[in-house]
């Protein structure tokens, strides 16, 4: 709950109007039932019409501006809430950007999408209750009490020995809603993780047969949460029926204590009606203070799980020249200096402890000059892209150092580092937005520089035949697009910005031999100051390097040119004959 009180902090004065607006408009409400116990024993008995008018019309007025005063109470209170809660989804995305690799493993994807969208929700529907329902239900209460006391204070002792029991339950049964709803919320991340696998993976999906095994898996997932959701509810709503029936035995012996009294000639008739109203009021007060509970047991829990988030420290510090070793090379441009490392496989999506997996890279070592190619190759799962994860600084090294234009790349920041890199990665991102945009991404191109690195790309023949070239709009995550074209498009983002180091991840391997080769001519010929890695499955995509690596089980087993590795590498050998083969045949 320290969160959403901090985040209400910013708008101070714009939640303590509309909490005094909802005062006031409960105290209102409260002197309605007065009003009418006034009229009834004390104005009709005068048998002045004009009394009874004038009144009424007080009556009617008190509640206009009771309902003008709620509503007016009620806008503000929506309109703070939505603030608040756009805040805390700006921090919390703006946080989620800057996680590293490690931390974002431990939270998952789909937990912090449901962190996003659900727990920003019920901190929201908090905030709003907050500034109404949290003001209002007191005061009914409160209020209810000190009129009925004020007015006939014996019959009020009913309702003074009944609240204590009520609300020693709401407490009691509160306390335990928090865990309940942080499980529920749990057991949501996990129907999130498979609703977005399968909507990932539709096509797979079908194409296997597998809609109805995937329809199980998501069963199973959705029982699971509905499951501890029906538990928490279940839980927080004992209340409701206790305080329902404990108020509906007070409500009877309020009215028959009361008539025995008006019978007597100690009570005014109007009493007892107002009584019954106030009575009426009091009961909304206890429910609202119930609904009040259950609603800050489950924003409680969310906040909970959005500060775990936003109150993660970085696990990545930039460090002071002096805390990082030099280069050992001082030309070299881009550096791995016997670099080892390990993923590590979270425990628990709320921490970062976790059990390591097999070594990704073991003690890999190599160096670029500026303008350089290299070209790595190996089977899937060898550690080929751990070494452009590594080279941006989405993971810190865990042996060794790695060195970018002479300085260990934990000396720069995120954002100075990443700068100097155009990056095509494996299955990467199309947003739905014009081709002018996907390839701009907010950099403030200028219309050559779009131009230039799409013809680099090869995309230039397919982009003019679509009719608007460059403002095509292109669907979610490409789905208009062929594979080649998709690509071709993230070539030219990578290109448009003259990166000084040009990463490209299994790039090409949607596009025909002839399209791959000229693309590669195209940036050899004009991006020739770039520093290029280019990681790729078929040996005719690296031969042309200056380079080459040879990876296999994270360990490199060959390094140098084509013709080097032909001789030295048997495992080069053995798929430069198997692809080239099949090239010839």
């Amino acid at each position: 709950m320290k969160l959403i009180f901090r985040a209400i902090g910013k708008y101070k004065n714009a939640v303590i109007l509309a909490i005094v607006i909802k005062l006031f408009a409960t105290m209102t409400e409260l002197l309605l039932p007065y009003i009418l116990e006034h009229m009834i024993d004390v104005v009709v008995p005068t048998k002045q019409l004009a009394s009874v008018i004038l009144w009424g019309l007080g009556m009617f007025a008190a509640a206009l501006l009771c309902r003008q005063l709620n509503v007016a109470a009620n806008r503000k209170a929506i309109d703070n809430a939505h603030r608040v809660s756009y805040d805390l989804r700006q921090a919390l995305f703006e946080r989620t950007a800057n996680l590293s690799g490690p931390q974002f493993d431990a939270f998952g994807l789909p937990s912090l999408i449901s962190r996003m969208t659900s727990d920003s929700y019920n901190v929201q529907s908090a905030v709003q209750q907050i500034q109404t329902l949290c003001v209002r239900a007191p005061m009914m209460l409160l209020g209810g009490l000190s009129m009925t006391l004020m007015m006939d204070a014996s019959l009020a002792l009913i309702l003074v020995v009944m609240l204590p029991f009520l609300l020693g339950i709401v407490l009691f049964v509160s306390s335990h809603g928090i865990p309940l709803y942080s499980v529920v919320q749990q057991r949501l991340d996990a129907v999130v993780r498979i609703m977005r696998e399968n909507i990932t993976g539709i096509r797979v999906v079908k194409a296997l047969s597998k809609t109805e095994y995937e329809k199980a898996r998501f069963g199973e997932a959705n029982r699971a949460m509905a499951e501890s959701d029906i538990r928490a509810s279940t839980v927080m709503a004992i209340p409701g029926p206790f305080m329902q029936m404990s108020l509906n035995v007070g409500l009877v012996l309020v009215i028959l204590i009361g008539a025995r009294r008006v019978n007597a000639g100690v009570m005014q008739p109007g009493v007892i009606l107002a009584f019954l109203t106030y009575f009426n009021m009091i009961t909304m007060g206890v429910m609202g203070i119930n609904r009040i509970f259950m609603s800050l047991s489950r924003a409680s829990a969310s906040a909970n799980r959005m500060e775990a988030v936003m109150q993660s420290e970085t696990d990545q510090p930039v460090l002071s020249e002096e805390e990082a070793p030099p280069c050992p090379d001082p030309e070299a441009f881009i550096r791995f200096d016997h670099v080892s490392f390990t993923y590590k496989r979270a425990e628990s999506r709320e921490g970062f402890a976790g059990e390591e997996q097999e070594q990704a890279l073991e003690d890999i070592d190599f160096t670029l000059r500026r303008g350089e190619s290299l070209g790595i190759i190996g089977p899937t799962g060898c550690g080929k892209t751990t070494i452009v994860n590594l080279l941006m600084r989405f993971y810190d090294v865990e042996q060794g150092h790695v060195y970018v234009d002479g300085r260990d790349v934990r000396t720069c920041g995120k954002d100075e580092l990443r700068r100097r890199f155009g990056v095509v990665f494996q299955n990467d991102m199309i947003f739905q937005d014009t081709l002018r945009e996907n390839i701009d991404f907010g950099r403030g191109l200028t219309e050559q520089e779009l131009r230039s690195a799409v013809e680099d790309a090869m995309a230039a023949e397919y982009i003019d035949k679509l009719g608007v070239g460059l403002d095509y709009e292109a669907s979610i995550k490409g789905a208009n697009l062929s594979g080649g074209q998709k690509q071709r498009l993230l070539v030219a983002r990578a290109l448009a910005g003259k990166p000084d180091i040009l990463v490209l991840d299994d790039s090409s391997s949607a596009l025909d031999y002839k399209t791959d080769a000229a693309m590669r001519r195209a940036i050899e010929e004009h991006h020739a100051d770039s520093t290029l890695i280019l990681i790729a499955q078929r040996v005719s995509s690296v031969m042309g390097m200056d380079h080459i690596m040879m990876l296999d089980n994270g360990r490199c087993i060959g390094y140098g040119t084509h013709e080097e590795l032909l001789d030295a590498c048997p495992a080069y050998r053995e798929i430069y004959e198997i692809q080239m083969g099949a090239m010839t045949a």
